[in-house]
């Protein structure tokens, strides 16, 4: 964080106004984490009257390059004294325009809310992961059979065509033997379709 000089000024002010100001209502809902925020504009329009009111004024500066959004937001007193948020770096999930644009709203509404020392959505406690949990697809069901009791079938039946099959097969060697139970799916399917037909 970067200041100016002196900010006795500055200070007071933003004293009264957080005295003052309520917190922004959480009026919309994240779908992925089924929790509630305060938009961009309802953060926006809950706080310029009551700067301006009290000579203070947010600007927030948007910079990128092909990966990166860059926020830097600036809280200024009408006696010139400043204080300067350290760059807040946001990598969008899409690097689309609307992703772009989606990292820009995220990042200026998280960034004003820290500097003006409010809280503009619900407080998880941390507790819920960075990324929302997608359900995971069904998967279909995999005959489940006891390998290490099909393998001393096959040996006995086969002896050591099964020891070649599995280096003609690229089953990979642990402690120089081949590793059975590190069979793919697709592996055992042809391990038993070889030796089955």
């Amino acid at each position: 964080m970067n200041k100016s000089e002196s900010i006795v000024n500055l200070s007071a002010s933003l004293s009264l106004f957080q005295g003052e100001v309520a917190n922004p209502k959480n009026t919309a809902i994240n779908p992925f984490y089924k929790s509630k925020y305060s938009p961009l504009h309802e953060v926006l329009n809950t706080v310029k009257p009551i700067l301006s009111k009290h000579g203070l004024s947010v600007i927030q500066d948007v910079s990128g390059d092909a990966k990166n959004v860059n926020i830097v937001t600036l809280l200024t007193h009408a006696s010139g004294e400043w204080i300067e948020s350290s760059q807040l770096v946001l990598t969008p999930e899409k690097n689309t325009p609307q992703g772009i644009g989606s990292a820009i709203t995220y990042g200026r509404r998280y960034a004003l809310s820290a500097v003006l020392g409010l809280a503009s959505e619900e407080d998880t406690d941390a507790n819920e992961d960075e990324k929302p949990q997608s359900p995971k697809p069904k998967q279909a069901k995999v005959e489940e059979f006891d390998l290490g009791l099909y393998l001393k079938q096959l040996h006995t039946k086969y002896g050591v065509g099964l020891q070649e099959w599995a280096i003609s097969n690229d089953i990979k060697m642990v402690d120089g033997k081949r590793n059975w139970s590190g069979m793919t799916q697709e592996q055992i399917k042809k391990l038993r379709s070889d030796f089955e037909s």
